[in-house]
């Protein structure tokens, strides 16, 4: 076996007593260390590892390599505008310049912090041709970047060596080095991102009025070069404090000549594209040794996944894996996490957790937040001419402080009122005043301006009424409804629980599953797309792994979950709750009682601007199935629910809506209800006709569709069998009779339609 030694020429620059800068002259690696010998370890391990996995090295094509520093004046200049200010006075560079001779038999000159190189024959023409060379550059650079590097200290040159086996690989040609970040550049991205990639967000991402925070990060990255959680809850300003301090250190390095780097990644990335055992791992110490040489800081955005991602446990997960990584100084990292995440951080791998230095976002006191909102309201107005009436901050501040109680200023304030800028701008409005700001708060949450507004009051007969048109026969349950509403509005509801949570209880078909319904639109169905009424068949979650599907497990998010997260302004309808297992009441018992909902691994979702309704049939039995209010049924249904459910369940409950039986006047009213909806459907809406009905057709219909079993619940399936399909029929027989009215008879067993 033939072994030979390899040696690539080394710059390096001693920045400060435990900082060296070291270049592999030819390429564009750079690593910094605290001493030499670690920048020639780091350098050389990562070339042979290069070697061993491609069977290939850097090309460097010179001989005897020696350094040269020639200084070269230049005048600094300014553009403005396009125009270029020439001063009088000159900075003097001492411009580095390495020199050898080619295998070909010329010349050649690097200049490493220029990043440039020329050829040339002849040794006397040297000390000009750098000179000129030099120049023609420099006189490009920006004055702040000549005074940076006339400050440079002075470079030396020293070189390492990796040993090769020249018959392992006929074919052995070197690498290039514009490949030098494959494995970095696909799984993360660079930020502060290239101004091609950058977002077009009109607004900021301003650390307003943290500055000390800001601050606190910079130092303990750049000087004590520690890894750095910030904490903080949501909207508390994390992710701008931590961007404004990785925008500085950038930009700061970029001026000093020893560029810092972020590289941004989730950490599903690592293992989304990996197919063999041990993969995962080779591929992130590739991604450390990139880091290394980019002297980057990797920014992971959701952590907590670091410990479920790649093997079966948290033991063989990545953020094992890289604990040694950390702890040697090899790999740096930065993240945000909640304080609920950082205790489930700590529980479940301590000695990754260990590895951090914490910085802490303190809350904002109220007169801070209205500085921050003051802030971004002058900035929008001086950038995009949109300005807001002195009312709306406060507003603005009054209604998110009491229906966002779950996140943080300043973040909320900045993210609504930017949806009120979006907003302004498409409807081409230059200025933003109370009405604006209702509307769309209102359709960002649902909830109806009533609530919004202390100065309008809730008309008590009205609300009745509203209730009363879509309830048919339950008069207790709808006096309770109306309560709930009038606690919201007069804000008594607790803050720290689901805004109400119910449990409808009576029997099948008399209208829980309709007054879920009502409450649903009457509280938020003013602006969401989707509707607001989550209902979710408890029958379907028998077993006790069925209690993932709901709540979710490991990465899998359950579906309540998934539906609260995507509409946290809603009715939350667990229909028949008496038919889950038993562990899906020990899981709902702290959303019952605190409104939250935390998984393993710290993930919070919020059911606080939730209105949870349970409904049962328990206690109905044989006499309670006919359609009679009596006393003795309701306590007939009380004594089964506190039967079946436990104590603690049942205490977590704000009250429960007794549902009675229905009569026959009860089902005819549902049926007159129904009919008129059926003129909302689409087929006949569009074309304006409006139906009228006999007084025959509608006895047909409430005697074909009550049950004393079911209660109304036959009477859909009679009207879609008697009217829907006939009707149906008939409109696609004849022509469409646009904005007239039809006359539907039942006739000798029949629907018969006349055009009237």
């Amino acid at each position: 076996m033939a072994i030979e030694n390899i040696s690539f020429p080394l710059l390096y620059f001693q920045l400060s007593d435990d900082a060296v800068l070291g270049m592999l002259l030819g390429t564009r690696y750079q690593v910094v260390e605290h001493d030499l010998r670690k920048v020639k370890k780091s350098l050389s391990e990562y070339l042979t590892k290069q070697y061993k996995k491609t069977g290939s090295s850097p090309e460097m094509e010179i001989q005897e390599a020696q350094l040269r520093i020639v200084r070269v004046k230049v005048p600094p200049t300014y553009r403005v505008n396009g125009k270029a200010f020439q001063m009088t006075s000159q900075v003097e560079i001492p411009v580095t310049a390495v020199v050898g001779k080619s295998f070909q038999g010329y010349y050649e000159c690097y200049f490493p912090l220029l990043q440039e190189e020329f050829v040339f024959y002849e040794q006397q023409e040297l000390q000009h041709l750098i000179r000129s060379f030099a120049t023609n550059i420099l006189y490009s650079f920006p004055p702040e970047v000549l005074y940076q590097m006339a400050r440079m200290p002075r470079p030396q040159l020293d070189e390492i060596e990796i040993r090769i086996n020249t018959e392992r690989d006929t074919s052995w040609k070197p690498f290039q080095f514009e490949q030098r970040s494959a494995t970095l550049e696909r799984l993360a991205e660079p930020f502060p991102p290239p101004r091609s990639a950058r977002s077009r967000n009109a607004f900021p991402e301003a650390a307003w009025e943290m500055e000390g925070s800001v601050q606190q990060i910079i130092d303990k990255l750049t000087h004590q070069r520690a890894n750095i959680l910030v904490v903080g809850p949501s909207g508390s300003g994390k992710s701008a404090v931590l961007k404004q301090a990785m925008r500085r250190i950038h930009t700061e390095s970029k001026r000093n000549q020893r560029t810092r780097t972020f590289w941004r990644i989730m950490a599903q990335r690592i293992t989304a594209t990996t197919k063999y055992l041990g993969e995962w791992q080779e591929m992130v110490e590739d991604l450390i040794q990139e880091l290394k040489w980019s002297n980057g800081i990797l920014w992971v955005e959701d952590i907590l996944q670091l410990l479920t991602t790649g093997g079966y446990g948290v033991e063989d997960s990545v953020a094992a894996f890289i604990q040694s990584y950390i702890r040697q100084g090899d790999l740096q990292l930065v993240a945000e996490v909640s304080p609920v995440q950082l205790d489930r951080l700590r529980q479940l791998l301590p000695g990754f957790a260990e590895l951090f230095q914490i910085v802490e976002i303190a809350p904002m006191d109220d007169n801070t937040v209205m500085g921050v909102l003051k802030k971004f309201a002058t900035y929008t107005q001086q950038t995009q001419e949109i300005s807001f009436s002195r009312e709306v901050l406060h507003l603005s501040f009054r209604l998110l402080k009491r229906y966002y109680p779950y996140e943080q200023f300043p973040g909320k304030g900045i993210k609504f009122l930017a949806q009120c800028v979006n907003e302004a701008r498409i409807n081409e409005q230059k200025k933003i005043g109370k009405k604006e700001a209702l509307l769309q708060f209102s359709r960002q949450t649902g909830l109806p301006e009533v609530f919004l507004r202390d100065d309008l009051l809730l008309d008590q007969q009205e609300l009745f009424q509203y209730f009363r048109d879509r309830i048919i026969g339950q008069e207790e349950a709808i006096g309770q409804l109306c309560n709930i509403v009038k606690i919201y509005k007069a804000g008594l509801n607790n803050p720290a629980k689901p805004i109400t949570t119910l449990l409808f209880a009576g029997p099948t078909g008399v209208g829980k599953t309709a007054s879920a319904q009502a409450l649903a639109e009457y509280f938020f169905g003013k602006g969401q797309v989707k509707r607001p009424l989550v209902r979710v068949d408890m029958s379907e979650f028998q077993v006790p792994g069925d209690l993932s599907r709901l709540i979710g497990e490991g990465n899998e998010v359950g579906q309540v979950v998934k539906e609260i997260r995507e509409r946290p302004f809603s009715v939350l309808l667990l229909d028949e709750v008496e038919k889950a297992h038993p562990s899906v009441y020990d899981a709902l018992l702290t959303v019952l009682d605190e409104g939250l909902m935390v998984d393993a691994f710290g993930r919070v979702t919020d059911f606080r601007n939730t209105i949870i309704i349970l409904t049962t049939n328990l206690g109905q039995s044989q006499k309670s199935i006919g359609f009679v209010n009596t006393t003795s049924s309701e306590r007939q249904f009380t004594a089964a629910i506190e039967k079946f459910f436990r104590p603690e369940f049942v205490n977590r409950i704000d009250q429960m809506v007794l549902f009675h039986g229905l009569g026959k006047a009860h089902i005819q009213l549902i049926a007159e209800k129904e009919l008129r909806e059926l003129e909302q459907r689409e087929g006949i809406a569009k074309y304006g006709i409006r139906l009228k009905y006999s007084p025959l057709l509608l006895d047909h219909l409430v005697q074909v569709g009550f049950d004393e079993r079911y209660g109304a619940r036959p009477l859909q399936r009679a009207l879609e069998e008697n009217i829907v399909y006939p009707l149906s029929g008939w409109l696609v027989k004849n022509p469409i009779p646009e904005r007239q009215t039809l006359f539907l008879d039942f006739v000798k067993g029949s629907l018969k339609i006349s055009i009237s």
